[in-house]
């Protein structure tokens, strides 16, 4: 995990901001003898300022049509200094350097949306499309798949690279109306058929990053594709005859501005999907998020946005960065290969640790020291971690170091040991090493610490990685964050990911490894998100007139369940389930959404007409009825409950019927004891093709402070539908197979009480401060999983235990609401539930 960094820069000099209502039409970034600078147009979105000595970046939204002009009143200052960029094509507004009391200034003016940091986010890192039942004899339809074009969003693209050959694609689609401006020695082609970069001089991708997610999503078949023999096979993406559109908006972070720009342009060009593999490391404001703004306007557009959930897991519960509901939020989950390197000790046992080490000792037994023996200057604690500068090289020269932490491999080898063995903590994610190296669970871990008390001259052998089945695939990992601020709308494929890479960085990330290859393992979220986001045009090249909310839809109904047992955070972890590729194009019923509805999620939550139009840059306005939150039309149910007192919540939701024109859906309840959930009406009766049908859950329950409960909803093809139909017994969901009957939908309601300890928590992590109250339910609500504590100012939370009690109801899984029963009082806020 990379946490999130004040873009630090140059001293600025002070300037005067004001608004223009009439006045003429300039050059862009052209500077008047006036020292005026008029720019036009200003594009839909609005964004913030960032810290950078005296003076902030700050981007600007404004509404369509107003203009802004930036008087220059420094001596010898010029405007172009300060201006960054502008957004012209997608959206309205534009970034530029200015100083506190400007920024605040500037929002004040008529016509200006919002002003808001200029915050940094990071980027979040071919077995697995086997695994997901997408293998080559799949099927596909070819022609439609090559007239998709996958957005990336990222650290650009290597272009020479296999996965992205153009070899056998015909021109762009007609569509596209994007260009290739790649940058200095870069050349697009039919495959990679859109290029722009907004930091460095070139698209050309010299992190890697952008290279794995981006073939991961779209690559070629790549045969004999390996990682130093490792994992060898086929290296492919999930739709390998789409076309790759690329934004390099990231050079070591990715700052606001740029992210926005992104989006602009992607918009502009015409991609069907944008894959997003970066975020901040917590979630915040919809208003003050440029992912989430930038999405918003591609759905608007009709663009699915499919964002990495993050990778702060190890934090605990609600670390999910990506919480806006129009935007397909992707868990990491393992698949049925793991790295594994064993160490042969010189007693003769044999300890499996978890590395992707390509290096060998040539069977050779080395010296073994502990940290703690191997420094001269540094304490116990920071010895026996090997940390930053504590191992002596003369203490470790030829010799294999054994370390408490895996989090100083580094150490090791700019030290100069021949190896190192260390502990982690991790259960099912290997990396790759600079040197020869293993990491050991904790009694793996034991064991060889047991044998190097017991021997002074104690040696072992370090040996090169394999790979094993893992039967108990797909777990989520531990790095993927986990709700219940928002809970991941479903899992896919992000531990030990091969694809291609940037021969430009070394494959351990670590600056003293001095090799290069051409494809590598990566793990983290944003891995799964490029599963997902090839998944959704793999549904689009059968439904190309599907709307966003729709595709969505059909990944999360039709998701795998996955094994509570094994993820001990259940829905908090997986969302739905994971992602089915096969049965995403035949969801049978889907969870639509009418022009505006995203709008009236915003009126629903509580946002000010100013809050949403940060958001959306129009003037929109929030009907007379507010609906409730919890209606809107999403394939996850969520509300809040009182612990211990008996509970009526109920939800409407909208199905569009996209199987067989002529059928009938039967609702099937299985629920534990402690709750009761009742369907109206019981069946839904179709006539035709995009007929839409509504419903009514209610579900009843009182819940004790240890209890936690599960319930589902199947739609199936009922028996009294004309068609004959068959339910497979061998999973925990009906689903009709034949092929004349459509696959139901199953909604998985979970109910219980969570104890999470909490420490430092900062009010912009969106956990809420507002309580429960002896008038109404708790001021909280929670929708598609993400809690909306809008407007709630509580400063520094310092919190003991808190109690989570959750309602929820997901595709054959559970979303996640949650009550806070212990935090500082903050001003209440009423949404009448």
């Amino acid at each position: 995990m990379i946490l999130p960094n004040c873009y630090n820069g140059g001293q600025g000099e002070a300037r005067n901001v004001g608004l223009r209502k009439e006045q003429r039409e300039a050059e862009r970034f052209g500077v008047r003898s006036s020292k005026r600078q008029s720019i036009t147009e200003l594009r839909r979105l609005g964004f913030a300022w960032v810290k950078e000595g005296s003076t902030i970046v700050a981007i600007v939204q404004a509404t369509d049509g107003a203009k802004v002009v930036v008087e220059d009143q420094t001596e010898n200052g010029s405007v172009e200094n300060y201006l960054i960029r502008s957004y012209r094509r997608s959206f309205n507004g534009f970034a530029v350097k200015l100083t506190d009391e400007e920024a605040k200034k500037l929002a004040s003016f008529k016509g200006v949306v919002s002003v808001f940091p200029n915050k940094v986010y990071h980027l979040q890192t071919t077995r697995s499309w086997d695994f997901m039942g997408l293998d080559q004899t799949a099927k596909r339809n070819a022609a439609v798949e090559s007239n998709v074009v996958i957005g990336v969003i990222d650290s650009g693209i290597w272009p020479e690279s296999d996965s992205f050959s153009d070899e056998g694609f015909s021109p762009p689609p007609k569509k596209w109306k994007g260009t290739c401006n790649g940058g200095k020695n870069f050349t697009c082609n039919n495959k990679l058929i859109g290029a722009r970069f907004y930091v460095t001089d070139s698209v050309r991708d010299t992190e890697g990053h952008g290279s794995h997610t981006a073939s991961t999503a779209a690559g070629n078949h790549v045969g004999n594709a390996s990682f130093y023999g490792l994992a060898e096979g086929t290296a492919r993406g999930g739709v390998p005859s789409a076309r790759i559109a690329a934004y390099k908006v990231c050079s070591g972070g990715c700052t606001a501005d740029n992210i926005l720009a992104g989006f602009d342009d992607a918009i502009a060009d015409g991609v069907d999907v944008l894959t997003v593999s970066l975020g901040s490391d917590r979630s915040s404001e919809f208003y003050d998020d440029p992912i989430a703004i930038g999405a918003f306007h591609a759905a608007e557009k009709g663009i699915l946005v499919v964002q990495s959930a993050g990778n702060s897991g190890t934090r605990g519960p609600q670390s999910v960065a990506s919480v806006a509901p129009w935007i397909l939020t992707v868990a990491a989950s393992t698949i049925d290969r793991l790295f594994i390197d064993r160490v042969v000790l010189g007693n003769g046992k044999t300890l499996t640790g978890l590395s992707i080490n390509s290096f060998s000792l040539n069977s050779k037994k080395v010296p073994l020291v502990y940290g703690l023996q191997a420094t001269s200057d540094c304490d116990e604690s920071s010895a026996r971690l090997c940390f930053n500068g504590c191992l002596d090289t003369s203490l470790v020269e030829n010799k294999i170091v054994v370390c408490d932490d895996m989090d100083f491999i580094e150490e090791t080898q700019i030290s100069g040991a021949l190896g190192s063995i260390l502990q982690t903590s991790y259960q099912n994610l290997s990396v790759v090493v600079p040197l020869p190296a293993s990491a050991l669970r904790a009694d793996d871990y034991e064991s060889l610490q047991s044998y190097l008390k017991s021997n002074k001259q104690a040696v072992a052998e370090v040996l090169k990685s394999e790979t094993i089945e893992d039967s108990s695939a797909p777990v989520v990992s531990e790095f993927s964050s986990r709700g219940p601020n928002r809970i991941p709308d479903i899992s896919a494929p992000g531990v030990n990911i091969l694809a291609a890479y940037s021969p430009l960085s070394p494959p351990s990330s670590f600056a003293t490894d001095e090799r290069r290859v051409k494809y590598n393992i990566l793990s983290g979220t944003s891995m799964s998100c490029p599963h997902a986001a090839a998944v959704a045009a793999y549904v689009k090249t059968f439904h190309p007139d599907w709307s966003p909310s729709a595709i969505k839809s059909a990944l999360i109904t039709t998701a795998s369940p996955m094994d509570p047992s094994k993820n001990p955070d259940a829905e908090f972890g997986y969302g739905s389930g994971h992602v089915n590729p096969v049965k995403a194009i035949n969801p049978g019923l889907v969870y639509d959404n009418a022009e505006g509805d995203n709008i009236r999620f915003l009126c629903s939550i509580g946002y000010s007409k100013d809050n949403i139009r940060a958001i959306t840059g129009s003037n929109s306005s929030c009907p007379t009825n507010k609906s409730l939150p919890r209606d809107f039309n999403y394939p996850t149910l969520t509300a809040a409950v009182k612990v211990k007192d008996p509970s009526t919540v109920s939800f409407q939701r909208t199905v569009t019927n996209v199987g067989v024109a002529t059928s009938t859906y039967n609702a099937t309840i299985t629920s534990d004891p402690e709750l009761d959930v009742k369907v109206i009406p019981q069946f839904l009766s179709f006539k035709t093709l995009g007929e839409k049908k509504s419903y009514s859950v209610t579900v009843n329950g009182k819940l004790s402070e240890s209890s936690w409960a599960t319930a589902s909803l199947t739609w199936q093809v009922s028996d009294r539908a004309p068609q004959p139909c068959v339910v497979n017994t061998a999973t925990t969901v009906g689903l009709c197979l034949t092929s004349r009957t459509e696959p139901g939908l199953t909604i998985r309601f979970s109910v219980g009480v969570r104890e999470i300890r909490l420490q430092n928590l900062s009010a912009s992590s969106w956990f809420p401060c507002d309580f429960v109250s002896s008038a109404s339910l708790p001021r909280l609500w929670v929708f598609g999983g993400v809690v909306l504590g809008v407007g709630v100012v509580c400063g520094w939370v310092w919190a003991s235990i808190m109690t989570l009690v959750a309602v929820a109801a997901a595709v054959r899984a559970s979303a996640t609401v949650a009550i806070i029963s212990s935090c500082r009082a903050a001003p209440p806020r009423v949404w009448e539930p």
